[in-house]
């Protein structure tokens, strides 16, 4: 229950300010859920659309974490519906004592409702549900839920609509199965971008999820595209079953996080052989697990759970687990004399350079931070972790000699590049300020000094950069033309990286600094703009760009600083209309009819005169586009050099031009299409997924390239080239 002040008394009384009892609105059951969503699930947005099947997961999670369940199945189904299996015990379907109905029913609509409270005596030692909200908070934000229990012999069900029941708890039939089906379609009207659930999201996180508890099979179906086959819930326990062909995935790891471990650095090189693994209970703590393994890389990959939640922003696990690496690591090397009298000493980040780790701690009593349980906040984690791992860790090294100093000399090697690394920006930021911090000699700068309002169009070279300069509001928008493709920075050292001409350029225009000198609060720009050609090489130089951006300006992605213009591909003229067009699509759903290949003309002179010349002129366009029967390919061209074909309709004349840059505009069309904030179309640069945005930058820019090789391959009839 909550409260929610609300004016009752008309604009009169409110203006007097009548203020008493008759202005307080009293929320029932799930109607604070309704009201306020992002309490509870974060965001209305994709976040936290998928927070709801994690919400519902967790539970089942649970049971198999407690040994009640072994078998977990997620399946998408038609009209945006999800339906989650679980083989546990089977939510309890008699009458609860206190709120008079089924005890079912009190879990589902009623918050603060569950069986994680009452510890031992329920089987929870370990849960990642804390609140008794999660499954009641999926039901008020459901247009339609259903929960089937197969237990003790029966099959009960519920149904529900934005979190209110529509029928009494009911048995249907017996079973001999055991466990509970929950079926649910998130209601439109809280979630207003739309429900599109993401396949390979769901996919990615339920492998991370079985690799966290061993025994346990997690099966993810992809059934939304199926009309029949599958049967209702009462009928089907598990649909995969049902001999119906469907995408899916089921997960199944005997090694738990060593398997993790393998399975994050199979496109990278390891340091050293044997992956370290720990695993052990001490007071206060239910479990303490940590694996680790170094590889040959300058980024790090943290993986930290608690009671199996991803806690992406880390907590007190983290911080045990970082002290105890980096003294242990110390202490290691000054008692085998691999550091000159005590002068080298290795930092956290040293440390950090290129680890994979899993650190995963499991607690009866667990504080999270929030109810979407980002960061960990239990106290007790972080002296559990430090003392388990930094004892474990010792010894390690010690019975594997070969491996700690692999392990040693790698860190050694991040302290030396960090040595030069300072001193290399030093130089570029000691130059700067000598110079009065003069901006790189290319950008040409806005105007206000705000950088609220202030943006920075990176753009790929001097005709882009020219074009760009005259059609840009001077006040507002600065524009820095790259020269060519930057140094790609995935294997480079900091020090090699700022000898790069152009990534000194950057460092010096985004006024962040770089490093562990690194301060987001000096950012003169709050739009970092990338506006690249629409071609291969276009998206080549955004690629290298992104990825300086997500190793050595991570900040300006989360802080959601960086976007990637769109410039059309095409403009139209139909007539005295000019019209521009962002992909195929529009432009084909636009012209419709009107775009015949079988009517069109000579830029410039009119229409041939010879028919047979016409025809074979169109024959011959169709050949070079790979076109039969008559179709026109939009991306052929009228002859070599000339980007135009004009369509000649009765009086009516369509010409269109396929832009393959931005030189190629003139400042006014370069203006009106993509730098006017009240008309361009911008894409936000935002991570979804840490960890799979780390293996996609490590697969397609590192060095591996058998995976990159694979990659493209696999990938290549989703490509659309203009090359």
């Amino acid at each position: 229950m909550s409260l929610d002040t609300k004016k009752t008394k008309g604009k009169k009384e409110a203006q007097e300010g009548n203020y008493d009892a008759s202005s307080i609105t009293v929320l029932e059951g799930l109607e604070p859920v309704r009201k306020r969503p992002g309490m509870y699930i974060g965001t209305t947005g994709p976040d936290g659309l998928h927070h709801l099947i994690t919400e519902i997961f967790d539970n089942c999670r649970d049971e198999a974490m407690g040994g009640f369940a072994n078998d977990i199945e997620i399946a998408l189904l038609p009209g945006d519906r999800v339906r989650i299996v679980d083989n546990g015990r089977g939510i309890p379907v008699d009458i609860h004592k206190q709120t008079k109905v089924s005890a079912l029913e009190t879990i589902m609509t009623v918050l603060h409702a569950g069986g994680k409270f009452g510890g031992e005596t329920t089987g929870y030692t370990v849960s990642g549900g804390l609140h008794g909200v999660g499954a009641s908070v999926v039901n008020a934000l459901s247009i339609y839920m259903k929960v089937v229990v197969h237990k003790d012999g029966g099959i009960y069900t519920q149904e529900y609509s934005k979190g209110k029941r529509k029928a009494a708890v009911k048995k249907i039939g017996s079973s001999k199965q055991h466990g509970t089906i929950v079926t649910f379609e998130p209601d439109v009207e809280i979630f207003k971008e739309g429900i599109k659930f993401e396949w390979n999201r769901i996919v990615q996180h339920m492998r991370q999820q079985a690799y966290l508890v061993k025994g346990l099979r997690i099966s993810v179906i992809d059934a939304s595209q199926q009309i029949a086959g599958f049967g209702s819930d009462e009928e089907l326990f598990y649909l995969r079953e049902s001999g119906v062909e469907a995408p899916s995935y089921t997960f199944f790891f005997e090694g738990g996080l060593v398997s993790l471990i393998k399975f994050t650095n199979q496109s990278l090189k390891p340091s050293h052989k044997n992956i370290f693994y720990i695993e052990k209970k001490v007071e206060g703590v239910e479990s303490v697990e940590v694996a680790l393994q170094y590889a040959d890389d300058v980024s790090s990959r943290m993986m930290p759970f608690a009671n199996n939640i991803y806690t992406g922003e880390g907590g007190t696990h983290v911080t045990g687990f970082k002290t105890a690496l980096t003294r242990t690591l110390n202490t290691y090397a000054k008692n085998n004399n691999l550091s000159k009298n005590g002068e080298d000493t290795f930092t956290g980040d040293d440390a950090l350079e290129g680890l994979t780790a899993v650190i995963s701690v499991k607690l009866r009593e667990i504080q999270f931070e929030g109810q979407t349980k980002a960061k960990l906040g239990s106290m007790e984690a972080q002296g559990a972790v430090a003392g388990v791992f930094g004892d474990a860790f010792t010894a390690f090294l010690e019975e594997n000699p070969d491996d700690a100093r692999s392990i040693i000399n790698k860190v050694i090697l991040a302290m030396k590049a960090r040595k030069a690394a300072k001193a290399a920006k030093d130089s570029v930021l000691r130059k700067g300020a000598l110079e009065g911090m003069t901006l790189p000699g290319k950008l040409a700068d806005c105007q206000s000094d705000s950088p609220s309002e202030s943006e920075l169009f990176i753009v790929e070279g001097d005709s882009a950069g020219g074009t760009a300069k005259q059609g840009r509001d001077r006040r507002t928008q600065a524009i820095l033309p790259l020269r060519g493709k930057i140094l790609n920075i995935e294997r480079a050292r900091l020090d090699r990286m700022l000898g790069s001409e152009q990534i000194k350029n950057l460092v010096l225009a985004f006024g962040t600094a770089i490093g562990d000198t690194f301060d987001i609060s000096r950012l003169r720009y709050h739009k970092i703009i990338l506006a690249t050609d629409a071609d291969v090489d276009g998206a080549h130089i955004r690629t290298l760009i992104l990825t300086l951006l997500y190793r050595y300006f991570r900040p300006l992605v989360d802080g959601g600083f960086v976007y990637i213009a769109q410039p059309p591909l095409y403009k139209v003229k139909r007539g005295k209309e000019i019209m521009y067009f962002y992909d195929d699509a529009a432009k084909d759903k636009a012209l419709g009819k009107d775009f015949d290949a079988n009517e069109f003309a000579e830029i410039g002179d009119g229409d041939m005169e010879d028919a047979a010349a016409l025809e074979n002129d169109k024959e011959r366009l169709l050949g070079a586009a790979g076109v039969e029967g008559g179709e026109l390919s939009t991306s052929a061209r009228r002859n070599e050099g000339q980007n135009d074909l004009v369509q000649t309709k009765g009086r009516e004349k369509i010409s269109i031009q396929r832009y393959k840059g931005l030189g190629e505009m003139n400042s006014d069309e370069l203006w009106d299409t993509t730098m006017d904030p009240m008309k361009r179309i911008l894409k936000q640069v935002n991570i979804e997924d840490t960890l799979e945005a780390d293996k996609v930058f490590d697969m397609l820019m590192g060095d591996d390239v058998p995976a990159r090789k694979s990659f493209i391959q696999s990938n290549a009839k989703a490509a659309n080239l203009d090359i």
